[in-house]
């Protein structure tokens, strides 16, 4: 099943214009998810939304913002006020300007979405927006409002569709100043250099996601099979620093190891270990029951029907 469209909508160039829908491009549901509960009895923590000074709970329905102006006061803002504030941007991404990719900033980067044409009008306005973009070589920068906020959204292709990808804007970036001006000046020597390029040149690859694994969600998935088939759990050593006190001498022997690492996959002839599997996959089944794979494998062939003569 298709995921929900975050937002509906217009995109538009100037007097070109189609309806568009937008879908989150990530997704975190895979990953290992806890609730908490009360150690004593077991049960399941619940939160209630309560008046800071009466204790009592308060029904959704009573609950409005309000900006703290003060320690005691509060400006309150009804749901059909917040809405009333018209931003174009709400219902329309208006596409401002064209810029480089390599202009944007990658700390101005939030998160990524696909935009596709929603409904069977407008995939020819969309072609035509998606393949200017394309030809010109550019990124779209335009406007879009997702739960009460504005957004600054970069557009680029992908595929048949869009990628959109929400910006920052420049009060929520902290400037690197703040954090680096304490860092010293030193002077990195040519012998120091060309090792290290040495080790990089080693470790060169092309990105490859797919064989790259979370081994915290694996080890997170290891602990919990193991408390589910009663085994006892034994701390694992945590890895600690050296300390580095001769810097050529550990970039030399950096050399080494990494050109060990590099041998030992040939001699060994072993394929390199596949990325991890799904949460769902990889967590240990309810005792009494089987996997839904298991079980069709198997379940008994049908016995053929034997015809009358």
């Amino acid at each position: 099943m298709a995921p929900r469209a975050n937002w509906k909508g217009f995109l538009r160039l100037s007097l070109v214009t189609c309806p568009v829908a937008l879908y989150p491009a990530t997704s975190e549901s895979e990953k290992v998810s806890f609730n908490q509960l009360n150690r004593k009895t077991g049960h399941r923590i619940k939160y209630a939304k309560v008046d800071a000074d009466t204790g009592e709970e308060v029904d959704n329905e009573d609950i409005v913002k309000g900006y703290k102006v003060d320690t005691d006061t509060f400006i309150e803002l009804t749901k059909e006020e917040l809405e009333n504030v018209a931003l174009e941007s709400t219902r329309t991404i208006e596409i401002d300007e064209f810029v480089d990719r390599s202009e944007i900033d990658p700390r101005y980067l939030i998160r990524p979405y696909y935009l596709r044409p929603d409904g069977k009008v407008g995939h020819e306005a969309f072609a035509v927006i998606r393949e200017t973009i394309r030809e010109m070589n550019k990124v779209a920068i335009g406007r879009v409002v997702l739960t009460n906020r504005e957004h600054i959204i970069a557009l680029e292709p992908m595929d048949k569709g869009l990628m959109g990808t929400l910006l920052r804007y420049p009060y929520e970036v902290r400037p690197a100043d703040e954090y680096f001006d304490d860092i010293q000046d030193v002077k990195v020597t040519k012998d120091m250099l060309d090792l290290a390029k040495h080790i990089v040149n080693q470790k060169s690859g092309h990105f490859e996601p797919d064989k790259f694994e979370d081994q915290y969600e694996t080890a997170l998935i290891d602990l919990i099979n193991q408390k589910r088939a009663g085994k006892p759990i034994t701390a694992k050593a945590r890895p600690r620093g050296e300390n580095v006190v001769d810097l050529m001498d550990a970039l030399r022997k950096s050399i080494g190891r990494e050109e060990a690492a590099t041998e030992a996959p040939k001699k060994s002839g072993k394929k390199p270990r596949k990325a991890a599997a799904g949460q769902k996959e990889m967590l240990m089944p309810i005792a009494g029951k089987k996997p839904a794979k298991e079980a069709a494998a198997k379940k008994p062939a049908a016995k053929p029907q034997r015809k009358s003569a």
